[in-house]
């Protein structure tokens, strides 16, 4: 159940990568909840930003590797908890993170897919805090992540599909003692007011404080051209992964259209993914544990390499710079000594004179 003695509420967006996350949480920080202090930034593939706490992303990839997942893994569900004395040490460099993060906000708003499929421990560090949590889970049809994460990581449309597949089920099953709110990606484009009257209504209560300004940010922020990729019929053509994440898609959309389907349907699905993981998640784990590790390595390689080279240029900068101070001093050195040698030419003249004289 929900801490209803906290003094704080956390507001957590749950769900997949690419499924509208991002949105979701500029909406909410527009309308008063607490962004954290380093916001990782947009890039290409999304240029309006992410709005997540990079640090805390990163420590998530961490611990996810820890537990010989990823964020990428189509068995990262159910939760992998850590023997207790080594969770223990990820949860105390949670809570600090956590701390650097949002202080004493009274409303945090942490937005980072991948503390979805591990929100048991991240529901442990707000715990640890007397902070209590409200949950928005955008839904979006899988095929549009699919799209996404076809041209962002060049994923086939069957492991995209099971990866969002995980990410909903664990959005739903962690949060059922939760208050939470399932919004509709392409409904919260067509009309974001509505929706928030809809999040107010399951949350029970206002957001923190929406003002006609943040209205106007919001209007200009939540445009149609935030919707890249159409979801599309065709995941039957996906096989047993398809078909899987059809029945979790139809409970989803189902649920944030304002319908109450029976949750069985979920647990179904998941029973069903449980089986492929005994045949071969054993093989699929550790292969995205790896996989992600050597994308963590080049990182910090490439990291590297940059600031070698960022080093390297402002070091010929600095270079050239005392040269052209070096060739400055020694240009009036030259032009004093030539003066001095004038000076020195005309007095021995001089002498020369008087002593003709």
């Amino acid at each position: 159940m929900s801490d209803t003695s906290a003094t704080r509420t956390a507001w957590l967006v749950l769900g997949m990568h690419r499924s509208g996350t991002s949105a979701v949480t500029r909406l909410l920080a527009l309308a008063g909840c607490d962004l954290p202090a380093d916001v990782m930034p947009g890039d290409e593939h999304n240029a309006k930003g992410y709005f997540e706490p990079w640090k805390i992303a990163i420590f998530n990839d961490e611990r996810l590797r820890a537990a010989g997942s990823a964020w990428d893994d189509a068995f990262a569900y159910p939760f992998r908890p850590l023997p207790p004395p080594e969770e223990k040490a990820w949860l105390k460099r949670a809570a600090a993170l956590f701390d650097d993060d949002f202080g004493h906000a009274a409303n945090p708003l942490m937005k980072d897919p991948r503390a979805t499929v591990l929100l048991p421990f991240w529901r442990a560090v707000l715990a640890q805090k007397t902070c209590a949590a409200r949950c928005v889970i955008p839904v979006r049809h899988p095929l549009a992540v699919a799209g996404s994460l076809k041209r962002r990581d060049g994923f086939t449309d069957e492991k995209s599909v099971l990866v969002w597949t995980c990410y909903m089920l664990a959005a739903e099953a962690y949060t059922r003692d939760l208050p939470r709110a399932f919004v509709g990606y392409d409904a919260l484009l067509a009309d974001w007011r509505a929706e928030v009257k809809r999040i107010e209504a399951a949350l029970g209560g206002p957001l923190p404080n929406l003002t006609d300004a943040g209205a106007q940010e919001i209007d200009g922020f939540l445009t149609k051209d935030l919707r890249h990729n159409a979801g599309e019929a065709g995941l039957e053509a996906l096989g047993w992964a398809g078909a899987i994440a059809a029945d979790v898609h139809g409970w989803f959309a189902e649920t944030a259209a304002g319908g109450r389907p029976d949750r069985k349907r979920l647990d179904h699905a998941a029973a069903k993914l449980a089986r492929r993981a005994e045949d071969i998640g054993a093989l699929v784990s550790p292969q995205a544990r790896d996989l992600a590790t050597a994308r963590s390595e080049l990182k910090d390689a490439r990291d590297q390499l940059i600031g070698a080279k960022a080093f390297q240029a402002d070091l010929r900068a600095e270079m050239k710079k005392e040269r052209k101070a070096l060739e400055a001093g020694w240009r009036a050195d030259l032009r004093r000594l030539e003066a001095a040698q004038g000076a020195l030419a005309r007095i021995n003249a001089e002498l020369d004179a008087a002593l003709r004289d």
